[in-house]
């Protein structure tokens, strides 16, 4: 039987496979959208940023207020109030007096009075939903600053030490291998004990942490760049070394730049969440994602939910940022584009 291939109908129209002529199919055209193109990542990238930039209003309740008779609510669904004000509530949980918590849940719904906890309630009975929704802004905002400040140095150093080349780039990949060879955790800790653990103490660290990756890889692209002949024709024509190095050198390691800095931002997250979940990162009240992971895994066999929510969030979010640096990377290099 012949087989029937697909043609395209103008040049440089891309074929979707498993598309035949005049009848395409639905499920491989979305296979093909979904290969192609980081749709979930975007997705949830998107929505880290939203909740983030509108943590205050889209919390549902205070992610700092404590209410013990909330301790370790389970959790529950929307409930309407009667003229009373009395909850009722829209789903059945069995009825136990276990820890006190059934006991209290018409209190907690009351006080409350919009709804009850939807992902549950923490050991000091806060709202799980709320406490993700406040760590996400900090995840967001600490990862945000570090990656800033790391790809600021990073780029400087590589850019100088690429361009230069000699003693200067051989002083400045040393320091790199030395710092690669400290152990990051052991000067955190070392760190929160003798300044104090703190956001501005974790924003530091992590800035330091997220600048020796742009400087190796950038400094290769230089090496290639500063040997190209509109570079030699600015020193010719008497460009200052500055000149040269930002204005023709810089915009070439652009794509570098932002391939290295997209797969940094997951981890500096994960950084961050390991910093809080090993108590030297960022102290209370301030709401994270490491913390809430750590906070709850005293109770893993009886309120799962503590620590699931938050630990599924940092999953979801690094997992994110890698595919998204490695779908950009494979869009940035002309070697690795290919059309699936």
């Amino acid at each position: 039987m012949a087989q029937i291939v697909d043609v395209p109908e103008q040049p440089g129209e891309i074929v979707i496979p498993g598309a035949r002529l005049g009848r395409p199919n639905p499920l491989a055209r979305g296979w093909f959208l979904l290969r192609r193109y980081p749709i979930i990542p975007g997705i949830v990238m998107t929505t880290l940023v939203i909740v983030g930039v509108f943590a205050p209003q889209i919390s549902p309740a205070d992610w700092e207020k404590q209410n013990i008779r909330n301790f370790r609510e389970h959790p529950q669904t929307f409930f309407r109030a009667d003229e009373h004000n009395a909850p009722i509530f829209e789903s059945d949980f069995d009825l136990d007096t276990r820890d006190g918590r059934n006991a209290l849940r018409a209190a907690s719904a009351t006080h409350h009075g919009r709804f009850v906890f939807v992902l549950g309630g923490d050991p000091l009975g806060r709202d799980v939903l709320s406490r993700m929704i406040g760590g996400t802004r900090t995840s967001l905002k600490v990862a945000g600053i570090a990656l800033a400040a790391g790809t600021t140095v990073g780029v400087i150093m590589a850019l100088v030490a690429g361009y230069y080349g000699g003693l200067v780039d051989e002083i400045i990949m040393r320091i790199v291998d030395m710092w690669l060879g400290l152990p990051f955790l052991l000067v955190a800790i070392l760190a929160a004990v003798t300044i104090g653990a703190s956001e501005r103490t974790v924003m530091i660290l992590l800035a330091l942490l997220a600048w020796t990756p742009f400087v190796r890889q950038i400094r290769a692209d230089v090496l290639i760049i500063k040997t190209t002949d509109y570079v030699a024709s600015a020193r010719i024509a008497g460009a200052s070394d500055i000149r040269i190095i930002f204005k023709h050198i810089f915009p070439g390691t652009m794509s570098t730049v932002l391939v290295v800095a997209s797969l940094n931002v997951g981890g500096l997250i994960l950084a961050e969440a390991a910093l809080s979940f090993l108590s030297v990162g960022i102290p209370d009240p301030i709401p994270t994602w490491g913390k809430s992971v750590s906070e709850g895994r005293s109770y893993l066999e009886t309120s799962w939910w503590i620590s699931f929510w938050p630990g599924f969030a940092i999953f979801l979010v690094v997992m994110s940022f890698n595919f998204f640096g490695d779908w950009l990377r494979d869009r940035l290099d002309p070697r690795l584009r290919q059309v699936n």
